[in-house]
């Protein structure tokens, strides 16, 4: 069955590249709308340049939408080993945003922070379960706590800002973050995968952004200039191309080793990212190198999704003969990324990057046919990072000529989500 499937999708695939329950705990309630200390935000030592502070914000928000939306779903599901891996995976990407607001901005705001956000997480919780269970009454009491909660996160957000982010503003794109989290359940839940994948991927990138917009409300003037400089905004972008890849590959192959009915909805959105991704290259470099670079990379796509359908085949044969050809695809992305730069980056070391992602992808498609949740997200935390670090190494040897030809308009707009005062 599943061999069939993939080869109903391999023209689509191969048509790209040619062309171009455990309930999550509540922490301790507070109080968002006392003001924040006078101080505030008063930036403490931090480990990393603000920049780097910026996309590191990004990069979890991000997560966050994502594992929201796969906890959500596995509850809809009924599947409670993910359930519980999932809660685990977002108690530890709350952690992880609570820890960098504590160290670019004091205990005292990240404490406020950290229990607001976690019951943000809990709403989204009971409404999936209350989906699950068709509960009406119960969805629409989520969905209040959820409004309730958003008024706080933007109450909150505006007096950490001291104003430059706007109460109102900010609860509009809280709202739109909540929004496409519960439309891509509900859409789940009858089996409308193509709206609920869309929207997966609707929410991922919105969540993004609102990371670098509450980064440049939340930043001392002075840091916050950096975030303009056109190598920031190509490494941002980067980072979200390709970290959106890492998580739509895991989406797709996850499909494809358990023979699950999404798996078509999931190659679409692989698909659209990579058609992304290639209007980047497009951007920076120009049409024929873009063209190069999608074949490539769609072959990429392909045989990550090959893999996994030998994997639910038991096809030892197809998994192998995938892997050759990864091996294949990592010689020739590293050697066109090489001759793109200026030999600025190595071919080899390229290869070997691209190696190691390649790696990292398979082992997590393996640990999920398992049903070795844990590891799943252990590996897909790891994959994650991996795409941001080869998003900054790109991002400094494509160098600021090439990043200056990226469209202005992000950085100076807040992404069209919100407009930060100076």
């Amino acid at each position: 069955m599943r061999r069939c499937r993939f080869r109903r999708m391999m023209p689509v695939l191969l048509a790209l590249a040619l062309l171009a329950a455990t309930p999550v705990q509540a922490a301790a309630p507070v109080n968002p709308a006392a003001p924040v200390d006078a101080a505030a935000p008063v930036p403490v030592a931090a480990p990393v340049s603000a920049p780097d502070s910026a996309v590191r914000l990004q990069a979890l928000m991000g997560q966050h939408a994502v594992l929201a939306a796969d906890m959500m779903r596995s509850r809809i599901r009924g599947d409670a080993d993910f359930v519980q891996a999932a809660n685990a995976a977002l108690g530890q990407n709350t952690d992880a945003m609570t820890g960098l607001l504590r160290e670019l901005f004091g205990a005292g705001l990240a404490g406020r922070f950290g229990p607001l956000w976690s019951e943000h997480v809990v709403e989204l919780a009971a409404y999936a379960s209350a989906v699950a269970d068709q509960d009406e009454a119960a969805k629409d009491h989520a969905e209040e706590e959820l409004a309730e909660y958003e008024e706080e996160l933007s109450q909150f957000f505006a007096g950490a800002s001291h104003g430059r982010l706007p109460s109102g503003k900010v609860r509009a794109v809280l709202d739109m973050h909540a929004h496409h989290l519960i439309v891509q359940a509900d859409a789940y839940a009858v089996r409308d995968y193509a709206r609920a994948d869309r929207t997966y991927r609707e929410s991922y990138e919105q969540t993004y952004d609102l990371g670098r917009t509450l980064a440049d409300g939340l930043l001392p003037a002075g840091d916050r200039d950096a975030l303009r400089e056109p190598v920031w905004r190509l490494r941002s972008q980067l980072g979200r191309l390709l970290a959106e890849h890492v998580v739509l590959a895991e989406d797709v192959t996850r499909a494809a080793v358990t023979n699950t009915p999404d798996f078509d909805a999931a190659a679409q959105q692989i698909n659209a990212n990579t058609r992304d991704l290639t209007t980047a290259m497009d951007t920076l470099f120009g049409a024929p190198t873009a063209r190069r670079f999608q074949e490539v990379w769609g072959f990429h796509v392909e045989q990550l999704v090959g893999y996994a359908a030998s994997t639910a085949g038991r096809d030892e044969s197809g998994r192998e003969q995938a892997k050759l050809h990864l091996h294949d695809y990592e010689q020739r992305m590293g050697a066109l990324l090489s001759e793109v730069t200026g030999k600025r980056m190595d071919a080899a070391r390229l290869s070997a990057a691209f190696r190691g992602h390649d790696e990292l992808l398979l082992r997590h498609a393996d640990a999920y046919a398992a049903r070795d949740y844990a590891t799943a997200h252990e590996l897909a935390q790891e994959t994650y990072e991996h795409g941001f670090a080869m998003a900054r190494d790109l991002a400094d040897a494509f160098g600021a000529t090439v990043a200056g030809r990226l469209p202005v308009g992000g950085a100076q707009t807040g992404y069209g989500w919100l407009a930060v005062g100076r």
